[in-house]
């Protein structure tokens, strides 16, 4: 995931919210929705763009591959763990407020990124975006379904979906230009004018709302996650410095996993206090879309991560050209997806989220055998393309299949658990595949030690003439063996939706 397509049940949040009770104009409505449109669209395009930039981010801070993969870990990690909270947050003080200080904590901290002297601020900047984006994307969401009645949401979604369509396929591109022509900085100072434009139109035309039976936040299962998931994201990354033995390693993923464990038990003990209900998971269809969604995420994530890296170092692409190579897949996601919503009502959500997941499997595998310095349209387009069209295929049924799944009654926070499950699988992607191309790295270069393997894959990450003839050539052949495991990864999730789907399709419960 990583920042290239929404999460899948974003539209099923809007839906699930109540709308605001009090007559507005046409105009404030739709006002409302280009203030939500910009606001979550300052977070889609900074996260997609910071991708295509990173290869350039790594060059001018002389990052090392693991401080370049925290710059999108921190973000991630902080929007995973707290965007549940975040919606949670909306509900009890106000989606308008919570939107705005949102928008105000995501761009302060856009400026610390352009501003960053060095990886290490521009990492704790990151994360303070991540804080700000799990406050935003969810207040905007419930913003823009509180503001629009049963009878004029469609509308609303759709044109709020195109516009989020258009961002992606715009996004990498446009990044790709910052960096070519202005500079990286570029792609973090450009939320400035989005985040007062977004401000501006909330304060002056948006109501504010919020649920009376809205819960209390809870911060002990959040303060758990953020543990558990930053001690396993550490404790991979660490391990190409490191090695698996290390002790601190060790420790990392021994408190991450523990704090996981305890994540589900005070989710368990706390029932319908808890952010993740527990409860939602004695429906089959629900946990199968989870393990759907963490597989299929965890694949693009990764696979989306490393790819330009793939295209720059070794395709010889520029930072512009390198976006460009991404539009197809972006096209195909945000334009195709409603040509397969009409196929799942035809078709059942069982066979959709079993064939999605493998034609983007396949997509992926392809990516693995390419030629990077082949000619673009015989080379990368024919697998971003099916990539594509297999992602497009299984969004829309997933959509569905958690929103029946988990009954109108916890629609809203059943979408949410979805979309927190995306973020957290593009985070684990990251780290876990690093760790791999490491030791891939490592097992395909002459005698070395460790150390010397990690500098070795710093030069040539960050393009250092240092780098020689036997370590791109270990680099590329790293980088085949782990598009690989995405590929696995999406196949074993197409394999989850014919195995673990109901053939009868989402069977709602209230």
């Amino acid at each position: 995931m990583v920042g290239f397509i929404r999460p899948p049940c974003d539209a099923g949040v809007v839906e699930a919210t109540p709308a605001f009770d009090a007559g507005l104009s046409q105009r404030r409505k739709w006002l409302t929705v280009v203030a939500t449109i910009v606001g979550s669209s300052m977070a889609l395009l900074d996260s997609s763009v910071v991708n295509i930039a990173l290869p350039a981010i790594q060059q001018a801070l002389h990052a090392d591959a693991a401080g370049t993969q925290w710059i999108v870990n921190a973000y991630l990690l902080l929007l995973g763990a707290l965007v549940l909270i975040g919606g949670s947050a909306a509900d009890l003080y106000g989606r308008r407020r919570i939107f705005v200080l949102g928008v105000a904590v995501f761009v302060a901290a856009s400026i610390a990124c352009g501003l960053s002297p060095n990886v290490a601020v521009l990492i704790v900047s990151r994360a303070v975006q991540g804080v700000g984006a799990a406050l935003l994307t969810p207040a905007s969401l419930a913003m823009l379904g509180a503001t629009f009645g049963e009878q004029e949401r469609t509308r609303a979604i759709g044109i709020w979906a195109g516009a989020g369509a258009l961002t992606m396929a715009a996004g990498p591109s446009l990044g790709g230009w910052l960096v070519d022509q202005v500079s990286w900085r570029a792609i973090f100072l450009l939320n400035v004018p989005l985040a007062i434009a977004a401000t501006a139109l909330a304060l002056r035309f948006a109501c504010e709302s919020s649920d009376p039976n809205a819960k209390q936040l809870d911060w002990s299962g959040s303060a758990a996650v953020a543990i558990g998931l930053a001690g396993i994201t550490w404790g991979l990354s660490a391990i190409p410095a490191s090695g698996i033995r290390d002790n601190a390693v060790l420790a990392a993923l021994g408190v991450g996993t523990a704090s996981l464990i305890s994540f589900v038990v005070i989710e368990a003990r706390l029932h319908d206090r808890a952010m993740m209900p527990l409860s939602l998971y004695r429906s089959r269809n629900f946990s199968a879309a989870n393990a759907l969604t963490l597989l299929l995420y965890f694949a693009l994530g990764g696979a989306l991560y490393y790819l330009p890296f793939g295209l720059i170092r070794l395709g010889g692409y520029s930072a512009t050209e390198a976006g460009a190579a991404l539009l197809p897949f972006a096209l195909m996601m945000g334009f195709g997806a409603s040509f397969a919503a009409t196929m799942a009502e035809r078709l059942g959500p069982r066979l959709l989220l079993t064939a999605g997941p493998i034609v983007a499997a396949c997509g992926l595998a392809m990516l693995a055998f390419v030629d990077l310095s082949q000619a673009y349209w015989v080379g990368v387009f024919p697998p971003m393309f099916l990539l594509g069209v297999g992602m497009a295929i299984t969004v829309p049924p997933l959509t569905s299949t958690v929103m029946g799944a988990a009954g109108k009654a916890h629609a809203g926070i059943a979408s949410g658990i979805k979309n927190a499950v995306a973020r957290v699988a593009g985070l684990l992607a990251v780290a876990a595949l690093g760790a791999a191309l490491f030791a891939s790295f490592s097992y395909h270069l002459s005698a070395t030690t460790p150390v010397q393997a990690n500098e070795a894959l710093n030069a040539v990450m960050s393009g250092q003439p240092a780098a020689n003839a036997e370590a791109i050539a270990a680099f590329e052949r790293a980088l085949r063996t782990i598009m690989l495991m995405p590929a696995s990864c999406a196949a074993l999730a197409g394999l989850t939706g014919w195995i673990w789907i109901e053939p009868s399709g989402p069977r709602a419960s209230s």
